[in-house]
């Protein structure tokens, strides 16, 4: 028996919580233009680019944008700066950047660098809610 009416929607909110899908949201990293390519053996395709704000970071999202349309969206594979790989690149600096199985980059491509959040579907709903009086939840 619940003697705290919390205890009791603390435990419909975890029983409830696998019925409900996960809220995808997604998060701007930053963007490149791609300036030259490269073709690496062994490596595919490699892009050379001048990042122009936020940052790109290796094992993120990247979306492969031309003339303003989707082109590919996959992961950033690899990224180096003067032969050094490194984690991230932040704006105004130029690196080499490698997308997972997309060899078709071409000069002023943009690479647009995203990571996405899953979160429980109750969790984002009831963010607000804990704490408040319960006449302050009604409006």
């Amino acid at each position: 028996m619940h003697t705290i009416i919390y205890e009791l929607l603390d435990e419909l909110k975890k029983a409830v919580s696998g019925l409900l899908a996960p809220v995808i949201k997604e998060t701007y990293l930053g963007r490149a233009e791609v300036r030259d390519t490269f073709r690496i053996k062994g490596a595919g395709v490699i892009a050379g680019c001048f990042v122009q704000d936020g940052l790109l970071k290796r094992d993120a999202d990247v979306r492969v944008l031309r003339d303003n349309v989707v082109v590919y969206t996959g992961k950033l594979i690899s990224l180096r700066r003067f032969k050094e790989d490194v984690n991230e690149v932040r704006g105004g600096y130029e690196c080499g950047a490698g997308i997972s199985n997309f060899n078709d980059v071409k000069v002023g491509d943009i690479l647009e660098c995203f990571k996405i959040e899953k979160t429980a579907a109750l969790e984002t709903v009831a963010a607000g809610d804990r704490g408040a009086p319960a006449e302050a939840r009604r409006g």
